[in-house]
């Protein structure tokens, strides 16, 4: 036992001194990635804490604001039309109980005049418009900006008709595949390969073990996007229907384990974005910059683009 010692520990000594080095130098082994776009300022459904979320008076209002990337969720009604919506079943968004594949699109009711902002409990935003928008209409008003869509459902067709507009808006280095399943981002990616796309769950809690066993600068990745809460807004700004995710030691533990400014430097280094959310408070805003991430996601555009023009001014 003693003599393989001799042969093991020089051995692991030489990965983990290979590992570090790669992890801070990665583009020996693997060539940078070279997005169409690079963005720090990112609107979560469009801005929901400075108008409804997700209709075209939030996004439009976002771009005003100088945003560089619109984050959406998409659904399908009965006859057909791609939606953007955060929820399949309407009664937070409207106060009705139907789903929007219940409904054609003539029948979608009216958002509610007062919508409270989920990553920001207690705050609510308000606007003039209050009809819910199509994605073929946020894709015709906004040709050059990227947006990321985030596909909540198993629903091949709704995956179809998405990357058939994409591919008909010629905005596919543009546009961005994001789910936290799996299984759908596979099926999506088999729909429209050409698209980039974030990581889904599962994918980063891979990517979690290959950093801390020293496997990830050896190992190719796919992803152009990694996108992830920042934890220590849990229960303090949004509270999750989660009961596991109520106990401040499990976000401890989840903000130590993943708030890791040399996993996000490694990823920057590779071409790979990293985007952390939903940050609506200047506190939190610093924290993500602090930690390593590319971008931030945040339900308040002005506030996020006071940020930057201050910190800006600054350097």
């Amino acid at each position: 036992m003693a003599s393989s010692l001799y042969f093991i520990l020089p051995a692991l000594g030489g990965y983990t001194l290979t590992s570090l080095y790669l992890l801070k130098n990665p583009q020996i082994l693997h060539k940078k990635k070279r997005a169409a776009f690079h963005c720090t300022h990112i609107s979560h459904r469009g801005g929901s804490g400075e108008r409804i979320e997700s209709t075209m008076e939030a996004f439009t209002h976002a771009v005003e604001q100088g945003t560089g990337m619109l984050e959406l969720d998409c659904h399908l009604t009965r006859d057909g039309h791609v939606v953007v919506s955060h929820d399949e079943n309407l009664l937070r968004q409207t106060g009705r109980d139907v789903t929007i594949s219940s409904l054609n699109l003539e029948d979608l009711p009216l958002y509610k005049d007062r919508l409270e902002v989920t990553f920001n409990a207690g705050r609510y935003s308000t606007g003039t418009d209050r009809k819910f928008t199509l994605l073929e209409e946020v894709f015709r008003k906004f040709p050059k900006m990227p947006v990321n869509i985030e596909i909540k459902e198993d629903n091949s067709l709704l995956m179809e008709k998405a990357s058939n507009m994409v591919k008909q808006y010629d905005r596919e280095d543009l546009t961005v595949w994001a789910t936290v399943d799996s299984t759908i981002m596979e099926k999506c990616r088999r729909t429209n390969s050409t698209m980039p796309y974030s990581f889904s769950m599962r994918r980063g809690l891979q990517l979690l073990l290959l950093y801390y066993s020293g496997l990830l600068p050896f190992v190719p990745l796919g992803e152009s996007f990694l996108q992830f809460y920042l934890p220590r807004i849990i229960n303090r700004t949004y509270i999750p229907e989660e009961r596991l995710l109520k106990n401040r030691m499990v976000i401890y533990l989840i903000e130590k384990l993943t708030m890791r400014k040399s996993l996000f430097k490694h990823l920057a280094n590779r071409g790979i974005q990293v985007h952390l959310f939903v940050c609506n408070e200047d506190p939190d805003i610093e924290a993500a910059f602090e930690a390593g991430a590319t971008g931030v996601m945040t339900d308040y555009p002005t506030l996020l683009t006071d940020y930057l023009h201050r910190h800006r001014s600054q350097d």
